[in-house]
């Protein structure tokens, strides 16, 4: 539960929880806080029982961990139904970011072999972002410095 609070930070809690409750009062406030936490766990576990119940036999072995996002994808991604596993080795984002940079600085890709999207969009009519379009000087408003 406390897995991120180290020993200083630890220290602090205690000496703080002195100076505000004082010495007297600390036993007592600590048995009130262990009990409400106590009693708070009783009610988590009654409530995951009672959806358990009420779910039926076939979610028997359903968890709520796994109602958490991340457990959720690597659930999902462990279990290799979809075939999840040869998309992700599929995709090289270094490669793809590589060939994106090539393109916008109007390079030539390094490798041909696996980017004939971007081969093809580098050589026929590649746009340098790198140049400010030129407008014609007739196109400005007449400067007046007095207007300033």
């Amino acid at each position: 539960m406390f897995n991120d609070i180290g020993p200083l930070e630890l220290v602090t809690l205690v000496v703080l929880a002195v100076l505000v409750f004082g010495p007297d009062k600390l036993p007592k406030v600590i048995q009130d806080v262990t009990r409400t936490i106590r009693k708070i766990r009783e009610f988590s576990e009654s409530a995951k029982e009672d959806i358990r119940q009420e779910l039926g036999p076939e979610f028997k072995d359903f968890e709520f961990e796994d109602l958490n996002p991340k457990t959720f994808i690597r659930k999902q991604l462990d279990n290799d139904d979809l075939g999840l596993k040869e998309i992700r080795n599929g995709f090289d984002l270094k490669k793809e970011m590589a060939e994106v940079t090539d393109a916008v600085h109007g390079r030539e890709p390094e490798s041909s072999a696996g980017g004939s999207s971007s081969s093809a969009g580098a050589s026929g009519g590649a746009i340098d972002m790198t140049k400010r379009p030129q407008k014609p000087e007739e196109d400005r408003p007449p400067f007046d410095a007095d207007a300033t």
